[in-house]
């Protein structure tokens, strides 16, 4: 796929230069030779070809991994949906991209050019896929039916993703589609009717797109399980069933894969894994294609601290997991979490480097791992000291972390590539090692099924609920794929089981069940606060991160706090208020 991705954009360069060769000898002989269209450009006869339109609708696709360069475009929300959603620490230490600084303690305002950037790049790739749509309805000829209709569907199904990001970081966003003329974008009000918008371009691609096509484009089932997460963020429960049914029964990969769960949980975040059976839409990545960018450049602060050569990236430690989510990982004897959020009293709390140090003021070289019941996902998700990190050496505890005082003393092991991939599934063209080029999952089936689980709890069959959440259960308790020592034997005392059916006798019971088994199945992935502010349990929750997470980072969390009403929401940039005007494009309340 990798070579895929870069034929793909040698072709489009090669397509742009012979555009240019040909507008030279074109104009070279003409009265009108100084009307040169800007370098590199492609005019609109150019674009109206087929090929011409197939290039815009891969210049949408970019749009996907960010076009601004700013690390909060990406599509793994590793602040805003991660750090925001108390899963992880915005690492490193203080002074080091201190932006952030002000987003993790809910106090961000709209002024933040990170924030604005996130809208920028969304609404770039609103405007490429429009383009997309108005070219081909301005060249009827340039395609035939079936690849105008497809491109059509992939265009809307981006457009879609873009509003839906937009949506839940917003609430209330301006909408428009490829009839707009450009113009007339800026008099559009934040007035509330992108989820018409969202649906109404995802049942446009699920009509329109075929089940089978090219690893790396979207198709009808990404298109249906899209819808049924639209619905579900609406609360349209018995709507969002109907489509989750159809994926589960009928989904299948662009590349033709039914729809199922790896059996190893690894080998989701494994580069040479790509366009795997769990993939429902994802992120293409590529390297060695002349720009970083089309890696995973907004990863690349993110892995551990100054490893050298005995771990990724030898940069920067942005990205930590916290202590509530490490602790959040523990079993009870008879391998279930503690629904009860016991897990962070002081007997439940899982022991690490950062206790032994800076609680207990012991030297680290003593430190004796956790010997308690883990949830065996927890060492496939973080990285902790002694236990072995991929097929580098074992995490080594402070030598890979800035400032424990800061961030705590976890490194995040989800999306990170293997000594192996070095120089072959990275990019190391650039400042840093640290641009892997692994997709990157926007939708999998584990959370079609924890999401189908949850719609069968609000309203459908608590029995069709519990085995959905035991299907991710069981993909977890295999213990053939559990982390290994050097020797052979488990790296932790791993133990999980399934539930039963009276554990989801109750409607509260299933659903804190089904709410518990996102956050361990998903953790790291960008999920978690949209998840806790569509539940109505963020100022609870994440107030009761902060009280936790804060008696350790005091530095960071010290008199922090979330705001219900307003904390829920991201401000809209003030940047864009001063485009449109104020009285177009209204503020967030509580900004």
């Amino acid at each position: 796929m990798k070579k895929k991705v870069m034929m793909a954009i040698k072709k489009i360069k090669q397509f742009g230069i012979f555009v240019m060769c040909a507008l030279v000898l074109g104009i070279s002989c003409s009265d009108e030779f100084l009307e040169v269209p800007p370098a590199g450009s492609l005019g609109d006869a150019q674009l109206g070809t087929a090929d011409g339109i197939e290039a815009l609708l891969i210049g949408t696709y970019a749009a996907l991994n960010g076009v601004f360069g700013n690390r909060f475009e990406g599509p793994n929300h590793w602040v805003t949906g991660s750090i925001m959603g108390g899963e992880a620490n915005k690492g490193t230490d203080a002074g080091d991209y201190s932006t952030i600084n002000p987003i993790q303690r809910y106090e961000t305002d709209p002024t933040s050019g990170d924030l604005n950037n996130l809208w920028r790049g969304r609404y770039e790739g609103i405007a490429r896929a429009n383009r997309v749509l108005a070219t081909i309805t301005a060249n009827p000829e340039a395609l035939i039916a079936a690849d105008a209709a497809r491109i059509s569907g992939e265009a809307r199904m981006l457009r879609g993703h873009f509003y839906f990001d937009l949506q839940k970081h917003f609430g209330s966003i301006p909408v428009f589609d490829e009839t707009i003329p450009s113009e007339e974008v800026v008099l559009i009000p934040n007035s509330g009717t992108a989820w018409a918008q969202i649906e109404a371009d995802f049942q446009y691609a699920y009509d329109n797109l075929p089940a089978v096509t090219d690893a790396g484009r979207v198709n009808k089932w990404a298109a249906a399980a899209y819808m049924g997460k639209a619905k579900l963020f609406q609360g349209k429960f018995s709507e969002a069933i109907t489509w989750f049914d159809d994926v589960i029964a009928n989904g299948v990969t662009s590349n033709g894969l039914a729809y199922a769960l790896l059996d190893d949980y690894a080998q989701i975040y494994n580069a040479e894994n790509d366009n795997h059976a769990e993939s429902v839409m994802d992120v293409e990545s590529a390297n060695n294609t002349g720009s970083v960018n089309n890696a995973n450049a907004f990863d690349d602060l993110n892995y551990p601290y100054n490893t050298g050569p005995d771990g990724p990236g030898n940069c920067c430690g942005f990205f930590q997991p916290s202590l509530s989510l490490a602790n959040a990982f523990r079993t009870q004897a008879n391998g279930l979490p503690l629904l009860d959020e016991s897990y962070n009293d002081p007997a439940n709390a899982v022991q690490n480097s950062f206790f032994h140090v800076i609680v207990d003021g012991n030297d680290e070289d003593t430190f004796v791992p956790d010997s308690g019941p883990l949830d065996p996902r927890i060492d496939h998700s973080i990285g902790r000291k002694s236990i072995p990190y991929l097929d580098w050496i074992a995490h080594p505890g402070s030598a890979w972390i800035r400032s424990f005082p800061y961030a705590g003393p976890y490194s995040p092991k989800k999306y990170i590539y293997y000594k192996s991939q070095e120089n072959t599934f990275t990019d190391g063209s650039s400042w840093t090692r640290g641009y892997a080029t692994m997709n990157y999952t926007i939708i999998r089936y584990a959370d079609v099924l924890l999401m189908a689980a949850e719609a069968e709890v609000e309203a459908g069959s608590l029995t069709k609920a519990l085995d959905y959440v035991n299907q991710v259960r069981r993909r977890a308790a295999l213990s053939e794929h559990w982390v290994k020592n050097p020797d052979g034997t488990d790296a932790a005392n791993y133990n999980i089981s399934e539930y039963v059916a009276a554990d989801f006798a109750s409607q509260d019971a299933a659903r804190t069940a089904v709410r518990f088994e996102r956050k361990l199945e998903l953790s790291g992935e960008g999920h978690r606060f949209f998840d806790l502010v569509r539940w109505g349990i963020a100022a609870e929750t994440l107030n009761t991160y902060l009280a936790y997470e804060g008696q350790f980072l005091v530095t960071k969390f010290g008199g922090a706090s979330f705001t219900a009403g307003k904390s829920e929401l991201y401000p809209i940039p003030q940047a864009q208020r001063d485009i449109q005007g104020s009285d177009i494009l209204a503020q967030n309340p509580g900004y």
